[in-house]
């Protein structure tokens, strides 16, 4: 008994192992890929500026102060590479959650992947809708209060998987 229950657990150590190695080949791909395509633009000199270029600015309608670039829209090039990010991760949250249910992963990881998948192309549309070279002050904060959103549609994907579950098995 303690065998069989060893040789699962074993099965299922190898097959995270299998989906960790994925994960961080394709991640260290698509970083190198998305600097190669944006190599001429000069993607690290527009990583440099973005981030040289925060100070405190007033939320609108409000008296809180918090960290935003001086010109959010001239980071549209960097916006972009961000946008293809989220794209290339979610793609790749598709085929994780295709290779665990047929590899049985337990529901937990699965669930996991599936607030993943939500919330990496949840990102991606937020980046389309908010971040452009028209982005002022304002929708620079929007889209912060959105990725909130967006995280929290997250975990109710990943809840929805874990009662999904739940209610199959009675």
């Amino acid at each position: 008994m303690s065998e069989n229950l060893n040789t699962h657990v074993s099965g299922y150590k190898a097959h995270e192992r299998i989906f960790s190695a994925i994960s961080a080949g394709v991640f260290f791909i698509l970083v190198g890929i998305i600097y190669v395509i944006h190599l001429p633009a000069s993607l690290w000199d527009a990583l440099v500026s973005f981030f040289g270029s925060f100070t405190l600015a007033q939320v609108p309608t409000t008296g809180i102060y918090l960290p935003a670039p001086i010109s959010p829209f001239s980071h549209a090039l960097l916006y972009g590479a961000v946008f293809e990010f989220c794209i290339g991760i979610g793609i790749l949250q598709i085929i994780m959650l295709v290779l665990r249910y047929m590899w049985q992963s337990p529901i937990g990881k699965t669930a996991e992947t599936m607030g993943n998948l939500v919330f990496w192309f949840g990102t991606a549309y937020l980046i389309t809708a908010y971040l452009n070279s028209t982005t002022d002050m304002s929708k620079w904060f929007v889209f912060w209060a959105g990725l909130l959103m967006i995280l929290g549609l997250s975990f109710i994907a990943r809840a929805f998987v874990l009662l999904s579950k739940k209610w199959l098995s009675r």
